[in-house]
């Protein structure tokens, strides 16, 4: 028999992506007062891996991913997804986004997705959102799944989770503030 245990808070991250680098800019600032200060940004990426989104928001479409400062518990992301959702039709033009807005978290064993999509990976967690598992830690980085999106198992995009994932093993051990007083 298993013991049902409390896990532990999360790294908040978000990705977000929009023909308009100004509008991303102005959106995290949105966010921050949201969901605390941020941590980290990603590089500025293109988000060129599909046309999907090019006849509602145009394109070229600029790509930036940021993780926040903040810990949140596992179960918030289904209110931050809702928040961003909100966010995301504020900008509305003519109907269509302007931005995209897609939260997650990083733990130490993965990247989870918060989504409005049902999938057969995806579990259902509460207020129509959905958790889609897309990275998980194996043998020293994170890995792509079969159904990860293209994007995420890119190595830039790799790269960067692991770094978010060191500085948030480091904030739940209590180590971080040890490396900044030496």
């Amino acid at each position: 028999m298993s013991t049902p245990e409390e896990p532990e808070d999360v790294k908040l991250i978000c990705s977000l992506f929009s023909p308009q680098e100004s509008l991303i800019d102005r959106v995290i600032e949105e966010l921050e007062g949201s969901f605390g200060r941020l941590e980290s940004k990603s590089p500025r990426l293109f988000f060129d891996r599909t046309r999907y989104y090019e006849r509602e928001m145009g394109w070229p479409l600029h790509r930036l991913f940021v993780a926040f400062r903040r810990l949140i518990r596992p179960e918030a992301i289904v209110d931050v997804k809702l928040t961003a959702n909100s966010v995301e039709h504020k900008y509305r033009v003519g109907g269509n986004r302007q931005i995209n807005i897609d939260p997650g978290y990083v733990s130490l064993e993965r990247v989870v997705l918060a989504t409005g999509k049902n999938y057969s990976h995806r579990i259902y967690l509460s207020k129509g959102i959905y958790a889609d598992l897309t990275l998980v830690f194996r043998k020293g980085s994170f890995t792509p799944l079969d159904w990860t999106y293209r994007d995420y198992a890119d190595p830039v995009v790799i790269g960067y989770f692991n770094e978010v994932r060191n500085k948030y093993k480091a904030q739940i051990r209590g180590l971080e503030d040890q490396a900044r007083s030496e």
